[in-house]
């Protein structure tokens, strides 16, 4: 019996499957995009194209990410590859890559190449997200993960996107070097958290430092000081309700001008602060 392309998109949909994953799925069988699924909805699939089908919506419907299955993610304009190596790149972190952005066009215009390091890069999306949008910029990517690193690099080169990726946990690598913008999304759920579970396939310790969900940050941002020029800034993402604590932190190491911003939802998602200029106290404007 055949199936049409509107048949097999209903069959993964009954099985819980998202109506936009399903169609990415189908599409990436076929070769096609959307705009095709839709004119030819009622087009018949071949027998072969149907079964590929099925097996990646099922891996759908038992929570594999879509973008593992597809192999890609599209974050801040760009195609990134990505496996189970890698977080998925979320939308709000393209809250942090816009921040940064604008401090480049801002306060730190008048650097004219201006230091930047991306701490725990994954995939490589902030920092490539950012020399995308800023080339003059100088990116250094880290990351204590060999695997991580080695999809980084994939990206950067099928970009054409020069970044310098470093084996690293936190700022050992770097040590002695000093930055104009540093930014890091670290794991920053607390190891308790009951919404883990639905994130089974994406490397835990990139989600999780365990215990309250901080360690990373305040490792980030205690060692921070020493690697950051007077008057750069330090950037980080963190929980929906980690704002406070963050903020905290940042005070308490002596940054300047700390401030939050929100994600598309509204939550506080990421939180920075400069370090004074010389002989500028902390807290001054």
């Amino acid at each position: 019996m055949s199936t049409t392309v509107t048949q097999a998109l209903a069959t993964a949909r009954a099985a819980g499957v998202d109506r936009l994953d399903a169609q990415l799925l189908l599409g990436h069988v076929l070769q096609k995009d959307r705009g095709w699924l839709v004119a030819h909805d009622q087009d018949e699939l071949p027998p072969d194209a149907l079964a590929g089908f099925q097996a990646l919506w099922q891996r759908s419907a038992a929570g594999e990410p879509t973008a593992y299955l597809l192999g890609e993610r599209e974050f801040h304009g760009l195609t990134l590859q990505v496996s189970p190596a890698v977080l998925v790149p979320r939308p709000d972190t393209e809250t942090l890559v816009d921040w940064a952005l604008e401090l480049l066009a801002g306060e730190l215009a008048d650097r004219p190449v201006p230091q930047v390091v991306d701490l725990g890069t994954g995939s490589g999306a902030i920092a490539l997200a950012v020399k995308h949008r800023w080339p003059a910029a100088a990116l250094t990517a880290l990351d204590a993960s060999e695997a991580a690193l080695a999809v980084a690099s994939a990206n950067a080169q099928r970009l054409g996107l020069a970044v310098r990726l470093l084996h690293s946990n936190w700022w050992q690598a770097v040590a002695g070097s000093t930055f104009d913008l540093a930014l890091s999304n670290p794991p920053y759920i607390a190891g308790d958290d009951p919404h883990l579970a639905a994130l089974q396939h994406e490397p835990r310790s990139a989600l999780t430092p365990e215990g309250d969900g901080l360690a990373a940050i305040r490792s980030l941002v205690a060692d921070a000081p020493p690697q950051l020029r007077p008057g750069a800034w330090l950037l980080i993402e963190h929980g929906w309700d980690q704002a406070e604590a963050v903020q905290a932190l940042l005070q308490g190491a002596g940054f300047a001008q700390i401030q939050t911003r929100h994600d598309l939802a509204g939550h506080g998602r990421c939180t920075g602060g400069r370090r004074p200029a010389t002989g500028q106290p902390a807290g001054t404007p």
